[in-house]
Formats: C-alpha cells, sequence, structure tokens
C-alpha cells in the first residue's frame, strides 16, 4: 500500500486494512495504558505502605534521647497529692471525675472532689507530666485564671514554681487567691 495517497484514491481492501491497523494501535494504547494504570496503582499502594513504616523507623532513630535528668520514673508510677484551692478564703472543691472518661483515662485525674489528684502513670514518666500545670490543663483551666494575687505552699513551705512544680507522692499542695 503507498503510505502518500489519498483516502479517497484507496482501494477497498487498502481502506479495510488501514482501518484495521488504526484499530490495533488503538487496542495497544488501551492496553498500555491500563497497564501504567495497574502499575502506578502497585506503586502508590506500596508507597503508602511504606513511606509511614519509614517514617517512623527514622522518627525512632533521629529522635534526641530523652535526657534522664527529665525522667522521674523508667516503670510508671501511682501517686496522690492533695490540692487545696482559697479563693478570696473560700475553699474550692476540685471536679470530680476529672480526667476520666467512658473509655479512658487519663494518667493526672480524679474520682472525687476531696483534692485527691491521682497521678497514675505506666512505663516512662517524665517531669513534665506530672506538674501541677499538668492537672490544671487536664481540667481545662489556667492556673492563674482564679485571681491575679496568688500564693502557693506545698508540705507547709511557700513555693513559687507554681504550674511548674513537679508533684510528688503525698504532697499537700495549697493555692490561695485574693
Amino acid at each position: 500500500m503507498e503510505q502518500n495517497k489519498p483516502i479517497e484514491q484507496l482501494t477497498k481492501k487498502e481502506r479495510w486494512e488501514l482501518k484495521h491497523q488504526e484499530k490495533e494501535i488503538a487496542k495497544e494504547l488501551a492496553t498500555k495504558k491500563r497497564h501504567t494504570k495497574r502499575i502506578m496503582k502497585w506503586i502508590i499502594g506500596i508507597a503508602l505502605v511504606v513511606l509511614p513504616i519509614g517514617g517512623l523507623i527514622w522518627y525512632g532513630v533521629t529522635r534526641p534521647p530523652i535526657p534522664e535528668s527529665d525522667i522521674v520514673s523508667h516503670n510508671g508510677l501511682h501517686w496522690h497529692p492533695e490540692l487545696a484551692i482559697y479563693v478570696k478564703g473560700v475553699k474550692l472543691e476540685t471536679p470530680s471525675n476529672l480526667g476520666i472518661g467512658a473509655s479512658f483515662m487519663n494518667p493526672v485525674h480524679t474520682h472525687d472532689g476531696s483534692g485527691v489528684i491521682h497521678l497514675e502513670f505506666q512505663g516512662l514518666v517524665r517531669k513534665n507530666e506530672i506538674t501541677l500545670g499538668q492537672f490544671f490543663k487536664s481540667w481545662g483551666k489556667d492556673m492563674r485564671s482564679f485571681g491575679a494575687e496568688m500564693k502557693m505552699t506545698v508540705n507547709g513551705k511557700e513555693n513559687t514554681e507554681y504550674e511548674n512544680y513537679i508533684m510528688q507522692d503525698k504532697d499537700k499542695i495549697e493555692v490561695r487567691y485574693e
């Protein structure tokens, strides 16, 4: 078949062969397109699995170690400091079941309004997890929102660490606002 012949000058057989070639080319293109799509789906699927795993491994390897000075316990703890809050001389009751939900329990929580704070941690415990500020954060309050002038004592001694105070077992913490 001549290549540059106008289509009108082609014989019936040549037109049929040309049409047949066009169909074959279209079929090949469709097959290649499906194949490329299939490969792309596999690549994306593998990437969605491998990238998060690789990211977690990278994070674990490159994360700076926690300094020993920031660690309170490697094996968890179960402590019960007590907190009394006074606003203009009136004792404020701490909320019951603070940090306790239907399907979870925050490691910093209360059971009743007695002022006992429960610090119940498993595994590694960092100092910043057991600060007085963490208790107020669990409560959804800013420690300084109860009054402008604040004084705090811990076990009868004045303390100015306020929200940065690292609570200890059996502490008696008293915060007074004027």
